[in-house]
């Protein structure tokens, strides 16, 4: 087991974010969470990387507890996110974002770039241009780019396909296929449903903060109560939740 997210408890405050969510990721796997907004996605990857504080439970990665662990060295320990929103650094060239990737990291940079360059070619051909000017799209990919220039041994994604147009959004989960193919373990979470199913080996279905339904992800794809609430309209973008909000903050908590 790599990454073993155990029985998981999270406040904002008074108001209860994840309410006992427990996951695990081997070795090799993409996994993907899905759910409505409010679920608990976000909080769960922000709590893997270290940016929420646990109330309760732990987070193991390669053997360790790292529930305490800084979110510093937690990048450094392996674990590497590419954020909702993407986070890129406006102002900066797309090469020196890159280079932002690799902050906790000394010597030579130069095979990561190379890959990085290979990976998104259209990063390569704007990499003296800055970030801010570039198309969602390409912020996108620079923000997947500049998280695998630490090496993660697990990459976590967040809403990878926000915001972008259907032939982009094959284009980045094509990329997220060849970088698990490529030794990556991927935690994928997705509001497109479908091509999150598609793509991914296991699954787990997040409602107001708990963990309802987890499987391998082709045994979802086919789920009745899945396909009526996620998958209606094709995409899952607007499906309504299946059970009430849950009570986190709107503002970026997926």
């Amino acid at each position: 087991m790599l990454l073993e997210i155990k029985d998981i408890h999270v406040h904002y405050g008074k108001i209860a974010a994840l309410k006992g969510i427990s996951v695990e990721v081997n070795e090799g796997e993409i996994v993907t969470l899905i759910g409505a907004n409010g679920a608990g996605k976000t909080t769960t990857l922000k709590t893997i990387s270290g940016l929420r504080g646990l109330t309760s439970g732990s987070i193991v990665f390669d053997g360790q507890d790292i529930s305490k662990m800084p979110g510093h060295k937690r990048v450094m320990a392996g674990l590497g996110q590419a954020p909702e929103g993407r986070g890129i650094f406006p102002g900066m060239t797309v090469h020196d974002n890159l280079l932002m990737g690799a902050y906790t990291r000394s010597g030579d940079f130069g095979a990561e770039l190379a890959e990085a360059y290979e990976l998104f070619p259209r990063l390569a051909e704007r990499r003296n241009q800055a970030a801010g000017t570039m198309s969602g799209g390409e912020q996108q990919m620079l923000a997947i780019g500049r998280a695998l220039m630490a090496k993660p041994k697990v990459l976590l994604l967040d809403e990878p396909s926000m915001g972008l147009a259907p032939l982009l959004v094959q284009q980045i989960f094509d990329i997220i296929e060849e970088i698990n193919r490529r030794g990556v373990t991927v935690l994928l979470v997705e509001q497109n449903a479908q091509q999150a199913l598609k793509l991914a080996h296991r699954a787990y279905v997040l409602e107001t903060g708990r963990v309802v339904k987890s499987a391998p992800a082709a045994q979802l794809l086919d789920d009745p109560d899945v396909q009526a609430a996620y998958l209606g309209g094709g995409l899952g973008h607007d499906a309504p939740a299946p059970g009430p909000a849950a009570a986190e903050p709107p503002a970026g908590e997926a």
